[in-house]
C-alpha cells in the first residue's frame, strides 16, 4: 500500500523504514483515528545501544514527532532468557546487577531522542521485570500457555535455524517468544497500547503477540518491522574494524562517532540521511544527487545532522571543525580525543606499540606491530617505521602535544 494518511507511515515509507505491516489499512486508519501507543522492546545485553540499534530508535523519535506516544521497553525480564533470533549460540546469563546497570545506560541513549512523560512529553519508560518477574508459572501457563503452538514455535527461523545447524537451544530461550507476546498484552492492558514495531527478524514474535492478544480478548493490535540493515558493500551497521559503533561518548569520542558516518560510502549516503537523520526530504534529494568530490560535501552533512541528533548541535558542529582543520589545515585541532601521560612519564619516554594500544589504535603489540610496518602509523603527521620507537615530550609541537595518526582519519592527541 502506498499514499498513506497518517503522518507516521507516511514519514516511515518515503524514508524507507517500512519492511512488513500485518494490517496497512487498519494501521492508517486507527494513527488516523487518535493518538496511539507503540513500542519496541530493547534487551539490555550491553551498557549502551550502538549504531545497529538507531534505526529502531529513530521509528519511536518519528512516532512521537507525528503527535503518538512511544514506548520504550527495558528488557529487565527478557534479557535474563536471551532472545535466540539471529543468533547461532546462548548469550551469555548476566546477573540482575549487570543488567540493572545496562538499563542505565540505555535510557541515557534514549533521553537524546525522545521526551518523555516527566519532562512533559508523552514518551514513556517502561520495564518488563514489572511484569515478568511477578509471574506465577503455572497460572501463566494455564493462561497464556495453551495459546501457543509447539508446532508453530519450532517452524519460526529464529529456533529452526539453530536446530537446523545442530546449534543447542535452551528451553529457557525457546520461551522467550512467549514472553515477548506476552509483553504486548500486557502493554495493552497499561497504556493501551495498539502497535508493536522491531527488525524484520523480530517479525514472527510480534505477530505471536498480536495473535495472543487477540485471543487474550484485546481489540485490533498491529505489527510493523524494518528492513535488515546493511551498507551497500554488505557489512552490518554500527560495526566496524575497531569495534561497536556506540551511542554513549564515554565509550566512543563525537569526533569518532562523526567520522564513522563521514567514512560511508557514497551509495549510502541518501539512504542514510533519510533514516539517521530529520533532513527533510527535498534537501535530502538535493545531497543525493551530487556525484564524485561533491559527495564529499554531503558525507559531512550526514555525519553532522547524526552526530547532532545523538550527541547535540553543538558538538557535532564541533566534531565538523575538528575534522576540517586537521584535514583541511593540518593543524592538530584541540578537540581532538586526548590522551593524558604524566611529565615524567613522557620525559622518559613511553613505547610507541603500549602507547597504540592505548588509543584504541590496536588490540594489542603485535596488531600495532603489523600497523608500522604497513605504514600505517604518524606522528605528527610524519610516517614511522620503528617499532622501537619511544614517544617522548621532546616531540611536542608548537601546541604543546603530539599528535598520533593511524591512516588518515584517525588520530589522538598526547598530552601531559
Amino acid at each position: 500500500m502506498s499514499g498513506f494518511k497518517s503522518d507516521f507511515l507516511n514519514t516511515l515509507s518515503e524514508r524507507g523504514f517500512i519492511h512488513q505491516i500485518s494490517d496497512e489499512t487498519g494501521l492508517d486508519a486507527q494513527l488516523c483515528k487518535e493518538p496511539t501507543s507503540c513500542y519496541i522492546g530493547f534487551d539490555a545485553t550491553a551498557p549502551s545501544l550502538h549504531a545497529g540499534s538507531l534505526v529502531q530508535i529513530m521509528l519511536l523519535y518519528w512516532f512521537q514527532q507525528t503527535g503518538h506516544k512511544p514506548i520504550a521497553l527495558m528488557g529487565g525480564g527478557t534479557t535474563m532468557v536471551g532472545d535466540p533470533s539471529g543468533k547461532d549460540e546462548s548469550r551469555k546469563m548476566l546477573t540482575a546487577d549487570m543488567i540493572d546497570q545496562n538499563k542505565a545506560g540505555i535510557k541515557r541513549v534514549f533521553s537524546k531522542f525522545l521526551k518523555f512523560e516527566d519532562q512533559g512529553g508523552t514518551a514513556i519508560m517502561a520495564d518488563n521485570a514489572d511484569w515478568l518477574l511477578e509471574l506465577k508459572y503455572v497460572d501463566f501457563l494455564r493462561e497464556y500457555g495453551r495459546h501457543f503452538s509447539v508446532n508453530a514455535m519450532l517452524a519460526r527461523d529464529s529456533v529452526k535455524m539453530r536446530l537446523e545447524r545442530e546449534q543447542h537451544l535452551s528451553f529457557l530461550e525457546f520461551n522467550y517468544m512467549i514472553l515477548q507476546a506476552y509483553d504486548y498484552v500486557e502493554l495493552n492492558k497499561r497504556y493501551d497500547c495498539r502497535l508493536q514495531m522491531g527488525g524484520s527478524d523480530q517479525w514472527g514474535n510480534i505477530v505471536s503477540g498480536v495473535d495472543l492478544g487477540r485471543r487474550a480478548g484485546a481489540p485490533d493490535l498491529f505489527a510493523l518491522t524494518t528492513p535488515l540493515l546493511t551498507t551497500s558493500s554488505g557489512a552490518k551497521m554500527g560495526k566496524t574494524a575497531d569495534g561497536a559503533v556506540w551511542l554513549e561518548e564515554d565509550m566512543l569520542s563525537a569526533y569518532d562517532y562523526w567520522q564513522y558516518w563521514r567514512n560511508c560510502e557514497d551509495a549510502d549516503v541518501a539512504r542514510f540521511m533519510k533514516l539517521f537523520t530529520a533532513l527533510p526530504m527535498d534537501e535530502i534529494a538535493r545531497y543525493g544527487a551530487l556525484e564524485g568530490a561533491e559527495m564529499n560535501e554531503a558525507k559531512k552533512v550526514l555525519a553532522t545532522e547524526a552526530t547532532a541528533m545523538v550527541h547535540g548541535r553543538e558538538t557535532a558542529e564541533q566534531s565538523a571543525e575538528t575534522a576540517r582543520k586537521t584535514f583541511e589545515e593540518g593543524a592538530a585541532a584541540d578537540t581532538l580525543p586526548t590522551i593524558s601521560v604524566s611529565e615524567s612519564d613522557l620525559g622518559a619516554g613511553i613505547g610507541l606499540l603500549s602507547l597504540m594500544v592505548e588509543a584504541g589504535f590496536a588490540s594489542s603489540n603485535g596488531e600495532a606491530r603489523r600497523h608500522i610496518k604497513g605504514g600505517a602509523i604518524r606522528i605528527n603527521d610524519k610516517q614511522i617505521t620503528d617499532e622501537q620507537l619511544n614517544v617522548s615530550s621532546m616531540m611536542k609541537n608548537a601546541d604543546g602535544a603530539i599528535k598520533l595518526s593511524i591512516g588518515k582519519k584517525k588520530h589522538v592527541l598526547i598530552k601531559s
